[in-house]
């Protein structure tokens, strides 16, 4: 039996969004989501734009202050919140950051952490600092987590790094400005690799990239993986690029988690309304199959997350909604082996 790496257990994240008191409102980001990763394996996250995705991720990183929830990595609990808001003594609820407080029961200092647990940003443009050489950017980690005997054994590193990356060593001296898209997300690769991670979110690592540099980056994540012994978070638009690189997708819609199962599992035999309608729109190369496959075009715009519909969050979209859909919110049940959905109709 595989060894989980990774628990995401209840987790919410809300965001305030103006309004006072009882008329508080808040953006539901990420509402209820479990999973888990196992080592070694990579999970994708797929889902329209606003579903999520970014959030979850960075939140189970605690880059954002989850709401609630509770996430364990590697057999240690990074944060449990507990199911209980904190009350004031008026009977008001305690607030952080304008969203509900719950007494934190365990919340540890995540600096340890960081040599394990990194990420990888979706734009190469916004997440390198201009004003800092490439050698000075991947090296940085190092020095905030004293990992080189001297300063050789750091120029060594830097070296190592960037070649493992595909790039040559005289990048080292260069800036962020005078490399194209691809060269500057293997610095940031680079940067993640730097302390040596187990685990790291890709938080949409090609979608900024030409066509043409998409499979090389893929294909090094994949190289690096079986080198180094890594965990991913895939999280990508992509459907298909997803399935090649994932063992396991998971689908969101609207801040939660609508479907989960092994890649060929989830293209070849999706259950949710919603799956089946990503997996119709991906491009298929042979005209004949593509004429003879039916695209499932989804009807009407993604609600607003300040005002998520009631039930399921995909009814008002779903061609097969009923009176109970509005009313009830779907279980997240197990629907064959390995394979998880939120749906009435199944």
């Amino acid at each position: 039996m595989s060894e989980k790496l990774l628990r995401v257990e209840h987790l919410y994240q809300y965001f305030p969004a103006g309004g006072f008191g009882k008329n508080k409102r808040f953006v539901q980001a990420v509402d209820d989501v479990s999973f888990y990763i196992e080592k070694g394996e990579t999970l994708g996250l797929v889902g329209e734009s606003g579903c999520g995705k970014t959030t979850t991720g960075r939140s189970l990183l605690r880059l954002y202050e989850p709401t609630k929830g509770r996430i364990i990595y590697d057999g240690k609990t990074l944060l449990d919140t507990g199911d209980v808001p904190l009350m004031n003594e008026d009977g008001t609820p305690v607030t952080e950051n304008g969203a509900p407080k719950f007494g934190r029961k365990v919340s540890v200092d995540m600096k340890p952490y960081r040599r394990e647990m990194q990420i990888v940003f979706q734009d190469p443009y916004a997440s390198l600092d201009p004003r800092m050489t490439v050698g000075d950017i991947v090296g940085e980690a190092i020095d905030i987590h004293h990992l080189a005997k001297d300063k050789q054994d750091r120029y060594n590193r830097i070296q190592h790094l960037l070649e493992q990356v595909g790039l040559n060593s005289e990048h080292a001296n260069r800036y962020p400005h005078e490399f194209s898209g691809g060269q500057r997300q293997r610095v940031g690769i680079a940067r993640a690799l730097a302390v040596n991670p187990k685990f790291i979110v890709c938080d949409e690592p090609i979608s900024a990239l030409d066509v043409s540099i998409q499979a090389q980056v893929v294909n090094m994540f994949e190289d690096l993986q079986n080198e180094m012994g890594l965990t991913y978070l895939f999280i990508a638009h992509d459907l298909s690029v997803v399935k090649h690189i994932s063992n396991r997708i998971g689908v969101m819609y609207l801040g939660r988690l609508v479907e989960l199962a092994d890649s060929n599992e989830l293209i070849f035999h999706s259950v949710h309304p919603y799956t089946r309608s990503l997996i119709s729109a991906i491009p298929i190369a042979d005209p004949k199959t593509a004429r003879a496959s039916k695209r499932i075009v989804l009807q009407g715009d993604v609600p607003s997350p300040l005002h998520p519909p009631s039930g399921c969050r995909f009814r008002t979209r779903c061609p097969y909604a009923t009176d109970r859909c509005a009313a009830e919110v779907p279980q997240w049940r197990e629907v064959s082996p390995g394979h998880f959905a939120a749906c009435h109709n199944l």
